[in-house]
């Protein structure tokens, strides 16, 4: 029997296959694009070079953000999330999970967790030994624990997680648009082709046009649905783990617990400066270990709350953005919801009982 490295070596060049599959796709495409429809088929002059520019511009650019999600490493826990030599040691010998699960508990009460497992136990990480971040998975194909994973794709043979998000989106935004603009500029030529209406001299290039236009639609028809479904779960600020299996948090499981409302979920994957949107530079905000999240379950679409704290006067409307107990950057620098968030706060606790809605505010531990 072959030794265990071997086989992870083997193991890890055969998941070269699918990426090795498009590159040889995309090389073909470029051939048979330029060469042999725009520089052998295409008689018009100025015809040519506008395809050629568009065409060059979504190509460097479908290559760049796949560049980018293949080669970008994932992110994963910094030390702090990992035991201390003799907790690691206690842990390690102790035999009953009511006991390791003491020792986790004691360990986690200075970091920023606010997610849980289904029981309500602290997630951690045998494999890696580390205590997982909020929304961070062990990957069984990376071997590795990674922050706010999303899945793990063959076609990149990478994670797709908090570090290369972006160059994901990107890359399934510049591929649709690489292969829809293929394909609505090889239609008429196609039909050309296809009705032979074009001299015998350009027959060379009818396989390569015929086959272009096939395999562009085709993948048109397959990126479009993967890309439309990242954009809604983008807008939702939910990864596809989230999506099936909704996080955990002290209050008890909710799909929304991250979402801050559509254009704060946008900017927490392509950030706060609308002109690197577009490009495959990592703009994400926060370090992937701290995310904001919501105090309440609730539809963070219908920001209007209503509150009542005395019965004997008018009921007080105020417009609450989503708010969140995790010090990540994008809330720390809103002062006004923090300053709304203490009047909420203040209101609920000199409110007498009565049928007004309280808010209550949990505090960190």
């Amino acid at each position: 029997m072959a030794p265990t490295h071997v086989l992870r070596c083997c193991q890890r060049g055969l998941a070269w296959i699918p990426v090795i599959f498009i590159a040889l796709v995309v090389c073909w495409s470029y051939y048979a694009y330029v060469v042999e429809l725009c520089l052998s088929t295409i008689q018009s002059i100025g015809e040519k070079v506008v395809y050629l520019i568009f065409f060059h511009l979504t190509f460097v650019m479908f290559v760049w953000s796949y560049w980018k999600t293949i080669f970008t490493k994932p992110a994963n826990p910094s030390n702090e999330f990992c035991l201390p030599k003799n907790e690691k040691e206690r842990y390690e010998k102790e035999e009953r999970p009511e006991s390791q699960q003491e020792i986790l508990w004691r360990a986690a009460t200075s970091l920023p967790l606010y997610t849980r497992t289904g029981a309500g136990a602290i997630r951690y990480c045998d494999r890696c030994q580390v205590i997982k971040p909020d929304r961070c998975h062990h990957c069984s194909a990376c071997d590795m624990c990674v922050l706010k994973m999303d899945h793990h794709c063959p076609w990149v043979n990478n994670c797709v997680g908090f570090s290369n998000y972006k160059f994901f989106i990107l890359f399934l935004a510049y591929s649709l648009l690489y292969c829809l603009f293929i394909a609505s500029t090889v239609l008429q030529y196609f039909i050309k082709f296809w009705t032979n209406e074009l001299l015998d001299t350009q027959n060379t290039a009818k396989f390569h046009v015929l086959f272009l236009f096939f395999v562009a639609a085709m993948f048109c028809i397959s990126i479009l649905s993967l890309f439309s479904y990242h954009l809604w779960l983008v807008g939702k600020n939910r990864s596809t783990i989230e999506a099936f299996r909704a996080p955990v948090f002290r209050t008890g499981s909710d799909k929304n617990g991250f979402s801050l409302g559509f254009r704060k979920n946008i900017a927490q994957v392509f950030g706060d400066q609308k002109k690197f949107w577009l490009l495959p530079v990592f703009t994400s905000q926060g370090d992937g270990l701290t995310f904001p999240t919501r105090l309440v379950n609730a539809d963070v679409e219908q920001p209007t709350v209503t509150l009542n704290p005395e019965s004997n006067k008018s009921t007080v409307e105020v417009t609450v953005s989503p708010l969140s107990e995790s010090q990540n950057r994008l809330l720390c620098n809103e002062q006004h919801a923090n300053n709304l968030g203490e009047h909420v706060a203040n209101s609920a606790l000199k409110s007498p009982a009565s049928d007004g809605n309280i808010v209550s505010m949990e505090s960190e531990s």
